[in-house]
């Protein structure tokens, strides 16, 4: 019985082994069919999720400059009554920040004191230091501020020490508060002791480690996971919010840029967008401008590419455009940001960057006109930017837009922007999972000689779950993948692609699916994250021919593929997409390159099950696995898991 039964057991695994499709394909390194752009695998950020004020941006209080439509949303006040005239909001005369606080201090009060309660708590660590920052003037030098961390049950996690000697005059003090416990939800109280009159403003409480140690900057972790991408550019400051729901509204570089104080605070449009998703304290400070979007690309080692306004508010809300003999200061602002980015340090712009700390040009080379607009009003404003672009920037290369969908919309654009000979096109798709497998081809049939492609936001959307980082689940992320392969298929075509949204609070979002989900203490990569990984940090330089039956894999059996040559490491990168839910065997020849026999091929795959996401502060689910093979006139065997991502490397001699 045991013999007829292991028998039976090896037959079985037999059959199934060639109950396997054997597919044979054949790399040819000589057909070189594109080059890879260095921009090809980008990142997208836009202030949606509170991905800036809150997210990347390492500010911890709220409203600290009292801007708010409400001065005191995100604070309490103890011990100083406001109908008394013990505390009054002022709001001067002036354009940028007029509003501060004026407190009537009563020195025999016990307890005098601003508490703040951060972005939906603040997410302070054991051991680390933290910069309290206030920019005060008073008539009493005996007036002492101090602050304090304040975690569960109002436990005392860390204290500053005492501020004294405050003048007369408005000047910017500062202390450091150590944490000696973790708590994701502190707050920040601010003590004063004293009498007199005392008037605070921009109290501010930042990590002391902030992405490259620079003070008051950004959120290391998060802009550490946009560095693990190698992203060739980051496109800035959206999305809608550069249309704004209104034009009054539209985001307006000019006041993002300068010291921090005298930036102006706007509503943002994410506030009151989604009825189900209300967030009436989502404002944008602009302690994130367009300065330092620029740095934070030169950080990268990323190209910026800056969208601007041309005249025209969201679509989808107001409608408002500016009349057509209005343009002027749109166009105006374009150039001069232009001047801003790469101008000498005598221009009126130029000298602004270098008063902020870099004189050298950030080297400006894209610029986009407009974001997700449509239609002939569209046209005839995106005619005016590009001729004067054209003329005074020729050196600039202009992205224009295709409307929100690949509909009839974006067909359209398409031939009127074609026939302005338009640089780049940027192209968006929010669509299910099957709209990008079935879209992998979509680039083969583009014309060569027409405009570049900029496929500048996409995500596939699938079912949410209970959680919010639901969405971003495996199934989502191998569609993409699939899709991917037919962008690096046509690199000829494509120049830039990136994900969107890409940043989202957990406990403060709009929108999902997004590609990096967070809270006040942690982040996590999504698959799609890895995945977007996958095809980054193995770019190349070359796009080859990867075929089967002298066709390149486009969904037959549903497997996808791509692949380049890396010259400097001299290696071919295949990438293979196995979206059956079967494991498939296939063999790989490489023709044109000569590759050493016996050499190691190494595999990289993510794998998982379709609904399999990863939840902010849990563990990562999509862990890479890693084998070998051995290339012996052709790499033998390759075993394709089921749902899986694979990358092969190939080295050439």
């Amino acid at each position: 019985m045991t013999r007829f039964f292991l028998l039976f057991v090896f037959l079985l695994c037999v059959f199934s082994v060639f109950a396997q499709q054997k597919h044979t394909l054949k790399i040819d390194t000589k057909n070189e069919i594109a080059e890879v752009s260095p921009t090809m695998w980008g990142v997208f950020f836009e202030d949606i999720n509170f991905a800036a004020d809150g997210g990347i941006y390492a500010e911890l209080v709220k409203n600290r400059s009292f801007e708010f439509r409400n001065p005191l949303q995100g604070w309490k006040v103890k011990g100083l009554s406001l109908d008394k005239g013990e505390l009054l909001i002022i709001s001067e005369n002036k354009e940028n920040n007029p509003t501060f606080l004026r407190l009537n201090l009563l020195g025999d009060k016990t307890v005098q004191s601003l508490e703040n309660e951060g972005f939906r708590g603040m997410g302070v660590k054991k051991g680390e230091t933290y910069n309290f920052y206030i920019m005060a003037q008073c008539g009493n030098p005996a007036i002492k501020i101090w602050a304090e961390l304040i975690g569960g049950k109002d436990k005392v996690i860390g204290r500053s020490d005492l501020i004294g000697g405050i003048g007369t005059n408005w000047k910017e003090y500062h202390a450091k508060i150590v944490a000696n416990d973790t708590e994701p939800g502190a707050k920040l109280v601010i003590h004063f002791e004293g009498s007199g009159l005392l008037e605070v403003d921009m109290i501010s409480l930042f990590p002391q480690h902030t992405w490259k140690n620079r003070p008051k900057g950004f959120r290391a972790d998060l802009i550490q996971l946009l560095a693990d991408l190698k992203p060739g550019f980051v496109r800035f400051p959206g999305g809608c919010i550069v249309e704004g729901y209104d034009l009054q509204n539209r985001y307006q570089w000019k006041n993002t840029v300068g010291p921090i104080e005298n930036r102006v605070l706007i509503k943002s449009r994410w506030m009151d967008e989604f009825r189900h998703r209300l967030a009436p304290d989502y404002y944008q400070s602009f302690g994130i401008g367009f300065y330092e979007y620029f740095q934070l690309s030169e950080d990268l080692n990323a190209e910026p590419l800056p969208i601007v306004n041309c005249g025209m508010a969201c679509q989808y809300n107001s409608k408002e455009l500016a009349p057509m003999n209005e343009l002027g200061p749109y166009i105006q602002d374009a150039l001069d940001l232009i001047e801003f980015a790469n101008g000498d340090t005598n221009s009126t712009w130029g000298k602004v960057r270098a008063e902020m700390g870099h004189p050298e040009p950030f080297n400006l080379k894209y610029l986009g006109i407009g974001n997700e607009q449509w239609g002939p009003q569209y046209v005839e404003r995106y005619i005016e930017f590009h001729e004067v672009l054209r003329e005074k920037h020729p050196e600039i290369v202009i992205i224009a837009a295709s409307g929100p969908t690949p509909d009839d919309r974006n067909k359209y654009l398409w031939e009127e922007l074609t026939k302005l000979k338009t640089d780049i096109i940027d192209e968006h798709y929010y669509k299910d999972p099957n709209w990008f497998y079935s879209n992998a081809t979509r680039y083969d049939s583009f014309d060569r000689n027409g405009p570049k492609v900029f496929a500048g936001e996409y995500a596939s959307h699938t079912k949410a779950g209970e959680a919010p980082e639901s969405r971003n689940n495996w199934e989502a992320a191998l569609s993409e993948a699939a899709f991917m392969t037919g962008l690096e298929r046509n690199a000829d075509v494509v120049v830039m692609t990136s994900y969107a949204p890409l940043f989202a609070n957990k406990n403060a979002w709009q929108w999902n699916p997004d590609l990096i989900w967070f809270d006040n203490l942690n982040a996590i990569p999504t698959p799609n994250y890895l995945v977007q990984q996958v095809f980054s940090l193995n770019k190349g330089d070359k796009v080859v021919t990867i075929t089967e039956n002298d066709q390149p894999l486009t969904g037959q059996d549903k497997l996808y593929s791509s692949a380049t040559i890396d010259d400097v490491s001299k290696t071919i990168l295949v990438k293979l997409v196995n979206a059956s839910g079967e494991s498939q065997m296939a063999d790989i020849s490489v023709e044109g390159s000569r590759i050493k026999q016996g050499s190691t091929v190494v595999i990289e795959t993510l794998t998982g099950t379709p609904e399999l996401f990863n939840e902010v502060g849990g563990k990562n689910n999509f862990e890479k696995k890693i084998k070998e093979l051995t290339y012996r006139s052709s790499i033998k065997n390759i075993e394709l898991d089921p749902l899986s991502v694979n990358v092969l490397k190939i080295k050439m001699k």
